[in-house]
């Protein structure tokens, strides 16, 4: 697993440990049941303090990506299919609120927009 901090983001540290861990398992890129490093270990490997660290995974748990035992370590949790079909709908409006955002900037219309979607979204059928 591997977690990128960038120190010119606006999000704190614990906050871009979160986004990706929770984005890993929403694609299925950490199975359910999987371990993930110690909080020691994470810290140790991203060079952050193991309190931030330990944020992140206590978000993570409190949101039901993922379980901790004592002694043992964290683990992905469970993902109810109907709760990650909406997370992954959460994701998807929020790249689209970005997309859409950009394009009001440059002032591309509803229409041009629309039609830049539908051609990416058959472009690999």
């Amino acid at each position: 697993m591997q977690i990128i901090i960038s120190n010119s983001s606006k999000e704190p540290i614990y906050g871009q440990i979160y986004a990706q861990i929770k984005k890993l398992i929403l694609t299925g890129d950490l199975q359910e049941g999987q371990s993930l490093p110690s909080m020691r270990q994470l810290a140790k490997d991203i060079e952050i303090s193991v309190i931030t660290t330990k944020r992140a995974y206590e978000e993570l748990e409190k949101n039901g990506f993922i379980y901790s035992i004592v002694g043992k370590g964290s683990f992905v949790a469970e993902q109810n299919m109907e709760m990650m079909k909406e997370r992954k709908m959460k994701v998807i409006e929020e790249k689209l609120g970005v997309a859409i955002q950009n394009g009001k900037e440059m002032g591309l219309s509803l229409g041009e927009l629309k039609e830049m979607l539908s051609f990416l979204y058959t472009e690999d059928d």
